[in-house]
């Protein structure tokens, strides 16, 4: 099989630039341009894989389906795990996929390229801790549901236990282990509303940050009001304290022992060390190195989203954030567009950052909004960065689905909730 552009990776990045690209080129005949590959057959926005593992948000309401967004965007769309990259034959397989009875259900598969996009993400860095292992990742959607279970089993002990508390230890104070906390702290709640006084547990959080302070890459005055914001929750937030070694049922820190029914690990970003075989050159964290165009060392490959170490200012790379692939795919679509047509863009790619938000349960969060209102940071808080918050969940929908697509699915979405409930118990 061979297309004029292939799209490793459906991530926020991926799909996005994916969309665009299958619009521009049009229907039927942008089909046989633009191919999308990805390990999952439906797509989930990342940032919300925190409410997914906590039970607040149905993964199988949330997610959409890449075939049928590749049709309604003009793209085509490839089920496959990339086994081999050759960006000088310009050239890629696919591993085979195995059913669960160990069945082959599609054989390993082929694909040339004129024009090759990696958007393949990047997963946690363990830092080599003994046991780490053992803790659960948030990095698909499987993860997600995987620790959900778990949590869900979790609950149900500990409602009947004699003891009556269960702990939680999460290993990282970035934004995705701050977010997930306040929603565990959610979800224990709307629990506790449906069960009788015999059945009630407390549930205890700790945050393990090996930083003096959590959410280290945002502004100082996010990070105090994060953590003033846990800790009224009942959350523990133990910073400057490094993970020694992970245990079936504790973390072992320079600070003490934290016991732990459940452990999760969401602390650092590697890109996967397989990237290091494909024939481009790679940093030491295994991130594909790209100029200021987001080209690789190969010609007519180019790299985006969180796999891709993208040049920004005072010796720093983009930092690996949803709005900086939401950034790249637009630069990208007009980049390719510019080369089907033998041209090319004489502008670079130069990253804006437009400010940080974190979630912080049901009604609450906070951010910073910059290069905007109120001067260079301005801050917002509670209801109103919840409602930022969201904003740019709906904003990522827009780009895949439009905005007629997007308002009945936010609609759609509020009614089911008014139903069913917020929390998933199934």
């Amino acid at each position: 099989m061979h297309y004029d552009i292939v799209i490793v990776g459906g991530g926020a990045g991926g799909l996005e630039l994916a969309s665009r690209l299958g619009r521009r080129l049009g229907g039927r005949h942008g089909k046989r341009r633009v191919l999308l590959i990805d390990r999952s057959s439906f797509h989930i926005w990342k940032p919300t894989l925190h409410e997914v593992a906590a039970g607040t948000l149905d993964a199988h309401q949330e997610g959409i389906s890449y075939s049928i967004l590749g049709r309604s965007n003009g793209f085509n769309f490839l089920l496959g795990e990339l086994s081999t990259f050759d960006p000088a034959a310009k050239r890629l397989t696919l591993k085979a996929i195995i059913g669960d009875d160990g069945q082959v259900l599609a054989p390993e598969r082929a694909i040339t390229f004129t024009y090759g996009v990696l958007a393949i993400g990047s997963g946690s860095n363990l830092f080599g801790t003994p046991g780490a292992e053992q803790a659960h990742l948030l990095e698909r959607t499987e993860d997600a549901e995987a620790f959900h279970a778990r949590l869900l089993a979790a609950f149900t002990k500990a409602s009947f236990s004699t003891e009556r508390i269960m702990r939680v230890a999460i290993v990282g104070g970035g934004a995705t282990g701050v977010e997930l906390s306040a929603e565990l702290i959610e979800a224990h709640r709307e629990l506790l509303d449906s069960l009788g006084d015999e059945q009630r547990f407390r549930m205890d959080i700790t945050v393990v940050e090996a930083a003096p302070r959590i959410l280290n890459g945002l502004p100082q005055k996010i990070a105090d009001k994060a953590q003033l914001a846990l800790e009224r929750k009942g959350v523990a937030v133990k910073t400057g304290a490094k993970v020694l070694a992970v245990h079936a049922d504790r973390l072992e820190t320079s600070q003490g022992e934290v016991p732990a029914d459940l452990i999760v690990w969401a602390a650092g970003v590697k890109a996967a060390e397989t990237n290091q075989g494909f024939g481009l050159e790679v940093n030491r964290g295994n991130q594909f190195v790209v100029n200021d165009r987001l080209e690789t060392s190969a010609p007519d490959v180019w790299a985006l989203g969180d796999c891709a170490a993208a040049p920004w200012k005072d010796g720093k790379t983009v930092p690996a954030r949803a709005q900086a692939a939401h950034q790249q795919a637009g630069y990208l679509e007009r980049a390719l567009i510019a080369r089907l047509h033998q041209g090319r863009i004489d502008r670079p790619f130069i990253y804006r950052d437009f400010g940080s938000l974190v979630s912080l349960g049901d009604t609450k969060g906070v951010g910073s909004l910059m290069g905007g209102l109120g001067g260079p940071n301005f801050f917002i808080e509670g209801l109103l960065a919840k409602w930022a918050y969201m904003s740019l969940h709906l904003d990522h929908h827009r780009a895949i689905l439009g905005i007629g697509r997007t308002a009945t699915l936010a609609l759609a979405r509020l009614l089911q909730q008014r139903v069913s409930g917020r929390l998933k118990l199934h």
